[in-house]
């Protein structure tokens, strides 16, 4: 999934990668412990593992239950031409799972957009 952001890199990167970016708008809270992070929504608790971080480009967590080859990914895309900021979301979902994935993101990412001002 791919979406404009307006504003930069590393603004953007601060929502993606730190618990207090990501509680507001990811989880109503996030905690973080070495590189485990907790995600918490209304009473249900689920883990994530960071396995890449690379400053203002991506962030890509593992949860703890999926396959070992599945993961949630931010990639932070900026256009030489127009020097728009674009994030690229990539996660696994059922087949009969993706138009319920793609509106939770939508609107996770209305929240996002919300919260930086875009």
């Amino acid at each position: 999934m791919e979406y404009p952001i307006r504003c930069s890199p590393s603004i953007l990167y601060e929502f993606l990668a730190t618990p207090s970016g990501l509680q507001e708008w990811f989880a109503d809270k996030v905690n973080q412990r070495d590189n485990t992070f907790s995600f918490a929504w209304e009473g249900a608790t689920d883990e994530a593992e960071l396995v890449a971080a690379v400053e203002n480009e991506l962030v890509r967590y593992h949860w703890e239950d999926d396959a070992e080859d599945e993961y949630f990914e931010f990639k932070i895309m900026t256009s030489s031409v127009t020097n728009e900021t674009t994030l690229l979301i990539t996660d696994f979902a059922a087949d009969y799972e993706l138009k319920d994935q793609q509106l939770l993101w939508d609107s996770q990412i209305n929240d996002l957009k919300q919260r930086i001002g875009s």
